[in-house]
């Protein structure tokens, strides 16, 4: 497809030379309070501070992620003594964000609950009605468990919804239990799919209750690490996490209110970010079907991914709007979209890539529009990106964010390359052989 008419204005990219201050995703897995638990869309904690200070954001000013996830953004500025705020519409996840947000949680509150829980353990272990574990998980989570394993699981689960603690302590201990689920699951629960079938040894002789006690102390031990290491920076930092839709935060967010902006928005990959809560949210109810995550959560999210698209929905039209703002840049997602189109009558699966591209630069397109209102002039936002090629067709999201945010009223933007993608997948024959990148988008507000 040619590209050149369209990206013939495009500042040059250039290939980063410094990724070590970018960081990996690895960086904060390692990291105390961002570890605590793991989501396939997160970026190092390091490039947040390398972001901060190569831009020059101080103690007093405000940074914002519209894509806040679990609140790696949040966090790496609570910890500078820098002001916050997070838009994310994940629910569960929200939750998870918040909860690493709160450092003032009490060592002794803590204590109690996992000593109180110690000593009433065993009698509400021995006193589960029968069939309790068949009457309260749907068939995923039978799968993923053994008998004993599950039932301590749901005597865990059972303490944290029922027992008397405050919203905060209860937000704590939910996110252990939540951190605990694939630590001791029999089945392979990593990234990207759940495989009851394929057994995880590292799990079989993990005893649910201790490892819960090691990981609330190990939380716990996390706060008080984190506040060390910013000394006293964080306490006079101010932090919003906002459970909400970020290509509309009018409600929620000042204009011209914001000093810099750095995130990492979903890649346009056909990956299912709902799905990936799927195991944690069956367990604690808060979903027993397909349909209820659905419901719950893809309905919230920026199109990203197949599963969210019902063909028969109109939204999947490019927008009058983009196409005003920037006609040539409608005019490439309309070819691309055609020739995905045509693709999809032949590809196995017949996945409704065409719409998947048409609905994601649409939200997208908002998202820079609200970015631009809420951000001061002279400041920068940041986007970690990756590009795609669905069925092959090659879409260049970095560059076509670039453009958007220059014809939205940016004055300029900047492509850095941090690596080359898609390297693992090279011998799979149903994938394209596409050379992807992971870049960072500058968009910079004159």
């Amino acid at each position: 497809m040619e590209q050149q008419d369209l990206f013939r204005h495009s500042l040059t990219q250039k290939q980063s030379h410094g990724v070590s201050e970018w960081g990996t995703f690895k960086d904060s897995l390692k990291a105390p309070v961002h570890r605590w638990f793991t989501y396939p869309a997160g970026f190092s904690f390091k490039a947040v501070e390398h972001s901060l200070e190569m831009c020059g954001i101080q103690q007093g000013q405000t940074v914002y992620d519209p894509f806040m996830g679990l609140g790696t953004t949040n966090v790496t500025a609570k910890t500078l003594g820098i002001n916050s705020i997070g838009i994310e519409a994940h629910p569960f996840v929200f939750n998870i964000a918040k909860t690493k947000l709160n450092w003032e949680i009490h060592a002794h509150d803590i204590h109690h609950v996992i000593n109180d829980i110690s000593d009433k353990f065993e009698h509400a272990l021995t006193t589960l009605p029968i069939n309790a574990i068949e009457q309260n998980f749907p068939e995923l989570i039978l799968k993923c468990y053994d008998e004993e394993t599950l039932k301590k699981l749901f005597v865990l689960r059972n303490f944290v919804l029922n027992d008397d603690m405050t919203p905060d302590i209860r937000d704590f201990f939910h996110v252990v239990v939540t951190a605990l689920l694939r630590n001791v699951s029999k089945a392979a629960t990593g990234w990207p799919y759940i495989a009851p079938k394929k057994i995880k040894t590292t799990s079989l002789n993990k005893d649910a209750l201790t490892e819960f006690n090691a990981l609330a102390l190990s939380m716990l031990h996390d706060i008080e690490l984190i506040k060390i290491e910013s000394g006293k920076r964080y306490i006079n930092s101010l932090h919003a996490p906002i459970l909400g839709d970020s290509r509309n935060t009018t409600d929620a967010i000042r204009n011209q209110s914001v000093d810099h902006v750095f995130t990492s928005p979903p890649y346009l990959n056909n990956f299912d970010y709902s799905d990936r809560t799927r195991l944690e949210m069956y367990f604690w109810g808060n979903a027993k079907t397909w349909g209820d995550i659905s419901e719950q959560v893809r309905t919230r999210l920026i199109t990203s991914a197949t599963t969210q698209i019902a063909r028969t929905d109109m939204k999947y039209a490019i927008s009058p709007e983009l196409k005003d703002h920037s006609p040539n840049i409608a005019d490439f997602i309309r070819n691309a979209a055609h020739e995905l189109s045509e693709l999809r009558k032949i590809k196995g699966g017949k996945k409704s890539y065409d719409l998947m591209v048409i609905g994601y630069f649409n939200d997208i397109f908002q998202v820079l529009k609200d970015v631009y209102r809420v951000l001061k002039p002279k400041t920068k936002a940041l986007f970690v990106l990756g590009d795609s090629a669905p069925y092959g067709v090659h879409i260049p999201t970095d560059k076509i964010i670039g453009e958007l945010g220059v014809k939205i009223g940016f004055s300029d933007y900047a492509i850095e390359i941090l690596r080359q993608r898609g390297d693992k997948w090279k011998d799979n024959p149903q994938q394209h052989d596409v050379k992807l990148q992971e870049s960072i988008v500058t968009l910079s507000k004159g």
